[in-house]
């Protein structure tokens, strides 16, 4: 194990992924000689060179697009798109042909892509540059979706990704780029689709995934010490997703809060409790609750900012609310 901070996680595997497999290589705006938006990508041209490199032209739709013909012809694309809410322009490229390409040539085609994006607020970038839009992608059959929260989790995830035969969209909050934690040496692949515990509890279960599992815990400490004792599950992917963990969790302790930082209407929370309310309704002693941000455009104010995406104290107030059966 080393310390590693989030952005040396997923460069590290991108380096390793790229001496192992000469069919991978980068694509992306500005992510060679200035090293991509937030550095995961610095240096890397110098080791492995334009060809491998690939600064694109300002054109989503094109850097997608022609990753989804490179990965059709036997490569594996890894693209960087500078930030998520720019995922708008891929739309056609990802959910009507990388994501149906499998479904509609079975064995004969099949589209090994990743798409590296970084998500959310709280650099207070505005409306069009802070956005969390994962959950749009929860309605595109045939594409992945990795959400990691912890350097670990980047690497061993973004490792997958990058092997798995099918698209997979990587979402990558800002705020985690410079967050560290103990990151194991060599390949250490982990599965998609297995939540995993993050700190065990019988009062009341915090579900969160990406920035706000941190934040979850961070709630969960603070609640222990007015005596309620959380379970936080961080459910590191979206697509597959892992409700069997989460309703073993409901199982023990009765109540159920969903935390993202995407809007509220439509979103991760929302899929994750129809899912309990279906499958773990009976374990239930209290209304499900979500923790999200409201159903509008996220401010450039830094309090307004501040105001509208979800944080720890949120998540507390919520959770001892929900615990004292309260509305």
């Amino acid at each position: 194990m080393r310390e590693l901070t989030y952005r040396q996680a997923l460069q590290e595997v991108l380096r390793e992924e790229m001496r192992r497999d000469p069919r991978v290589f980068l694509m992306g705006e500005d992510i060679g000689e200035y090293g991509g938006a937030f550095g995961v990508t610095r240096s890397m041209v110098d080791e492995f060179g334009s060809e491998r490199i690939r600064c694109t032209p300002i054109s989503e739709s094109i850097i997608v697009g022609s990753a989804i013909g490179a990965a059709l012809t036997g490569m594996r694309p890894v693209v960087e798109i500078m930030f998520m809410d720019f995922i708008t322009l891929t739309m056609d490229q990802l959910a009507n042909h990388a994501g149906k390409v499998r479904y509609m040539y079975g064995p004969q085609a099949s589209v090994p892509m990743v798409v590296r994006t970084p998500a959310g607020g709280g650099r207070c970038y505005g409306a069009t540059h802070s956005q969390s839009l994962e959950a749009w992608f929860l309605h595109v059959p045939g594409i992945k979706v990795v959400a990691p929260a912890t350097p670990a989790d980047a690497k061993g995830l973004l490792l997958t990704s990058i092997r798995d035969d099918n698209p997979v969209l990587f979402v990558e909050h800002k705020l985690l780029y410079a967050t560290t934690g103990d990151v194991p040496e060599g390949d250490e692949a982990l599965p998609l689709g297995k939540a995993v515990v993050r700190r065990a509890g019988g009062d009341v279960t915090l579900v969160a995934y990406s920035y706000h599992m941190l934040l979850a815990l961070e709630a969960a400490e603070q609640m222990a010490r007015a005596g309620i004792d959380a379970e936080v599950i961080d459910l590191r992917t979206l697509v597959p997703l892992d409700v069997d963990t989460v309703v073993a969790s409901v199982r023990k302790t009765g109540r159920l809060v969903c935390i993202e930082e995407g809007t509220r209407s439509g979103g991760v929370g929302a899929e994750v409790a129809a899912q309990v309310a279906e499958l773990g309704y009976e374990y239930l002693d209290a209304p499900i609750r979500r923790v999200a941000t409201p159903d509008i455009p996220i401010p450039f104010s830094p309090p307004l900012e501040q105001a509208a995406i979800p944080t720890a104290d949120t998540i507390v107030r919520t959770a001892t609310q929900l615990v004292a059966g309260g509305s």
